[in-house]
């Protein structure tokens, strides 16, 4: 009999997946396979390609610059999540059962901590970047010492969040609060998850849309004292594309598990949550192979380096056109442009 006060520190897992009433399967399931065949693949390719993303840029002094060490802590993020999910894979349908109260909270807190520190990177990129466009430069001007700093504040908020459910936001001594969908933590701490990631999407819609209307009102007055003018549309258009690529990838990725969770934290008896979480946070995982290609994978320069590393013999006859650019060039997920001052041309800024 359950006794309100009272804590369940000694009680199994399958006890609080019962109370939840969440299923705690003994065998292995036609869709926990699908779920682990999937999650496997995805945790692979995330592995593989932050990987490549953090040695391009730790191997290429092009990219010593504060924007590409957040994008390098990106990488760090996601390369982390794709261990964290992978640690699920292996302790996940009917190894669930199996694990101890720590190593439960674990699983969790890993899968956590990566996902916030990966979510606030990317603002800390959106914010960057609108420092470069805003001082017209082609990368912020930001001390190293500051990013450092501002890479620092990510990982502990992260850790924070991450490690609070095993020390306190928990349910071990208020079963009625339990989630259904993580049965040993506490509906508020989802609703809160939920909500904080609802915030860092809004921010970054309203970064990136004053970013936009900052560049293409000094690309209209440009293109009054140029005649390059479809040149210059070119450019909006591309801009524009740039904005809905990032956004869209957030919400398509990241919608989903945000709706589910917040249903389950605010107690939505009336909602079938259980039946996609499992889908929607391989969707959130999936992010983090997302980021790779629209933060970096579109760089020319970043593709240069990827080509180095993988294939020595094309270094030697791709080496020599690296120093050669455009003012056209795209870098990481972004368009540079030319935003002239009284006529006279300034230096590129990247979105």
């Amino acid at each position: 009999m359950v006794t309100m006060g009272q804590c369940y520190y000694n009680e199994t897992i399958g006890f609080f997946y019962n109370n939840s009433g969440k299923e705690l399967s003994s065998y292995w399931r036609p869709k926990d396979v699908v779920v682990v065949a999937l999650g496997l693949t995805v945790s692979v390719l995330v592995l593989l390609t932050n990987l490549l993303v953090i040695a391009a840029i730790a191997s290429n002094r092009r990219f010593h610059q504060p924007i590409y060490y957040l994008l390098g802590n990106l990488a760090a993020a996601d390369l982390f999540a794709g261990v964290a999910y992978l640690f699920l894979m292996f302790h996940t349908g009917p190894r669930t059962a199996r694990l101890s109260l720590k190593g439960w909270f674990l699983r969790q807190g890993l899968l956590d901590t990566s996902l916030t520190a990966s979510v606030a990177t990317l603002l800390a990129i959106a914010v960057e970047r609108h420092r470069s466009v805003m001082a017209v430069q082609l990368h912020s001007r930001l001390p190293r010492g500051r990013v450092v700093m501002l890479i620092v504040v990510v990982w502990v908020a992260a850790l924070g969040l991450g490690l609070l459910p095993a020390h306190s936001w928990h349910c071990l001594c208020a079963l009625d609060r339990c989630s259904r969908m993580a049965p040993l933590l506490s509906r508020s701490y989802l609703a809160v998850w939920a909500l904080s990631s609802l915030l860092v999407f809004l921010l970054m819609v309203a970064v990136y849309t004053r970013i936009f209307f900052y560049v293409r009102r000094r690309v209209q007055r440009m293109a009054e004292h140029v005649s390059c003018h479809p040149r210059y549309r070119e450019t909006t258009l591309s801009l524009v594309k740039t904005v809905v690529i990032i956004l869209g990838a957030f919400v398509v990725c990241w919608t989903p598990g945000q709706v589910v969770l917040l249903l389950d934290g605010l107690d939505c008896k009336s909602c079938n949550v259980l039946a996609v979480e499992k889908y929607f946070l391989l969707l959130a995982e999936s992010n983090s192979l997302v980021n790779a290609a629209v933060y970096s994978c579109r760089d020319a320069e970043m593709r240069r380096t990827f080509r180095r590393l993988l294939c020595c013999m094309c270094l030697r006859r791709s080496s020599h056109k690296s120093a050669h650019y455009t003012s056209s060039a795209r870098t990481g997920a972004s368009t540079r442009i030319m935003l002239p001052e009284n006529g006279h041309s300034l230096m590129d800024s990247t979105l």
